[in-house]
C-alpha cells in the first residue's frame, strides 16, 4: 500500500493550506467553534452526514457504504493551549496567548485529507465515523461526548486515534499493545499549623518543615511501594507558604502531579499519597487536607486492534518505518475514556528525530512556544487512515 501514501502526497496541498489556517486561528478546549464549522462544512459538501455540537462543540461526520453492519470511528482532537507563539512561521497564531503546540491542528487535517478521499472512495463496506473532539488539553472532551451519547448514537465496533511524535523520524509509526499512556491525577495538599513569629518557633506549629518532610517522603512512593517493573512518577510542581523571613506562616499548600502505567498501580499512588500527608502533618502536631482530582484514564490499546493497525502501517512505510511495540509514555491522553468503552489503538506518528528546544518546527517537543506541525505527515497519517478504512470495512 506504499502507492497510496505516494499518490497522496501530491493532493494534500489543499490540506497543508487548510492545517496552516487552523494553526492560524487557534481555539481553546470547548471554543472550537470556528474550527467546527470548517469541518461540518468540508464534510456536508463531500457527502458526510453531520452533527455538531457533541459534546459542546464536537463534529461527528458519517459515510455510510455498502450493507455491512461493521462500523468504525477515527478520532482526531482540535484544540489548542493557552501558549504564547514563538515559532516564527508565517502561518503562526493570530491570537495572543494561543497556539497549536501540540499538532492538534495536524491531527484535523490527515483525518480531513482520509475523509476527502474516501468520500470519493467505494472500496469499502459500512458505517465510517469521523470523531472530531474538543477538549483534550485537559477539559476531557472524549468525556463530555460520551456523555452526550457518542457512542449510542454513533455505535463503534473499533475507535481509533494518531498523535504526531517529535524525536522519533518523520513519517515513522509506532504501535504499542497493551498500556501505551499513563493515567493523570493531581492532589493539592494543604497543612495547617499556628503561625508565629520566625524567632519564637516555640510557640508555632511550623508547616513549612512539615512540608519539606513530606515533599521527600513523597519521593519514596516510586522508590519503595511501587513494584520496580511498574512505571509511576510522583512530582510536587509547587510549594507555596509565606511572604516574610521572620513570619512562620499558618499554612503551606503543595501541588501534586501522579502519574501511573497500571490502574493497580494508580490506586495504590493515591492510597499512600493521603496516608504519608496524613501521618507527616500529624508528627509535626498539623492537620493535613488532601484534594485530589482525578484526570484521565490509563490508556490501553487493544491487542487485536494494534495488530490490524501493524499490518496496515507495515503494507503503507515498509518495516523498516515502523515500531512494532514502541516504549509506554508518561503523558496522559483523554482518548484513553474512549479505548475504556471500545476496543482500538492509538497511534503515534513522527515528526523528525531532531529533537532540541532551540531548533522550533520538528525540533521542538510538543507543548513547547516554537512548536509547529510537520506537514510531510498529512500525506503519511492520510494515507494511514485510508488504508485502515479499506481493511476494516473490506468490500
Amino acid at each position: 500500500m506504499s502507492y497510496l501514501r505516494e499518490a497522496l502526497s501530491p493532493r494534500v496541498g489543499e490540506f497543508i493550506q487548510l492545517r496552516r489556517d487552523i494553526h492560524a486561528h487557534p481555539e481553546l478546549a470547548f471554543e472550537e467553534h470556528r474550527t467546527a464549522a470548517l469541518l461540518a462544512a468540508k464534510l456536508s459538501d463531500w457527502g458526510y452526514t453531520v452533527e455538531r455540537g457533541v459534546g459542546g462543540t464536537g463534529v461527528v461526520g458519517t459515510l455510510v457504504r455498502g450493507r455491512s453492519t461493521r462500523r468504525l470511528g477515527l478520532r482526531a482532537d482540535m484544540d489548542a493551549l493557552p501558549i504564547q507563539e514563538e515559532s516564527g512561521v508565517a502561518w503562526a497564531s493570530q491570537h495572543p496567548g494561543l497556539m497549536h503546540a501540540c499538532g492538534h491542528d495536524g491531527h484535523t487535517a490527515m483525518l480531513l485529507a482520509a475523509a476527502h478521499t474516501l468520500a470519493t472512495d467505494a472500496s469499502f463496506d459500512g458505517t465510517l465515523h469521523l470523531i472530531f473532539q474538543p477538549a483534550e488539553e485537559g477539559g476531557g472532551g472524549a468525556l463530555r461526548m460520551m456523555a452526550d451519547g457518542l457512542f449510542d448514537r454513533y455505535p463503534c465496533d473499533a475507535v481509533f486515534a494518531m498523535h504526531n511524535m517529535p524525536g522519533v523520524p518523520q513519517g515513522h509509526l509506532v504501535l504499542r499493545e497493551g498500556a501505551a499512556m499513563a493515567s493523570s491525577d493531581y492532589a493539592t495538599i494543604t497543612l495547617t499549623g499556628v503561625g508565629g513569629h520566625g524567632a519564637m518557633p516555640q510557640h508555632a506549629a511550623d508547616p513549612v518543615v512539615a512540608a519539606a518532610s513530606l515533599v521527600m517522603a513523597l519521593q519514596t512512593v516510586v522508590s519503595r511501594n511501587v513494584d520496580p517493573l511498574q512505571a509511576a512518577v510522583v512530582t510536587v510542581g509547587a510549594l507555596n507558604a509565606g511572604k516574610a523571613n521572620n513570619v512562620i506562616p499558618a499554612t503551606a499548600t503543595l501541588e501534586l502531579s501522579v502519574c501511573a502505567l497500571d490502574r493497580d498501580v494508580r490506586s495504590l499512588l493515591e492510597g499512600r499519597i493521603k496516608a504519608l500527608a496524613q501521618s507527616q502533618a500529624h508528627s509535626f502536631g498539623l492537620h493535613a487536607d488532601v484534594a485530589w482530582r482525578s484526570g484521565y484514564a490509563v490508556l490501553v490499546n487493544d491487542a487485536a486492534q494494534t495488530a490490524l493497525a501493524r499490518e496496515v502501517a507495515l503494507a503503507l512505510v515498509g518495516a523498516d518505518k515502523v515500531t512494532l511495540q514502541g516504549p509506554p509514555l508518561t503523558g496522559s491522553e483523554d482518548f484513553a475514556f474512549m479505548l475504556e468503552r471500545v476496543p482500538g489503538s492509538y497511534v503515534l506518528i513522527g515528526t523528525g528525530d531532531a529533537l532540541d528546544q532551540r531548533l522550533g518546527g520538528g525540533g521542538c517537543m510538543v507543548h513547547h512556544p516554537g512548536y509547529d506541525f510537520n506537514d510531510d505527515n498529512i500525506a503519511v497519517g492520510s494515507a494511514f487512515w485510508v488504508s485502515l478504512v479499506r481493511r476494516f470495512l473490506g468490500a
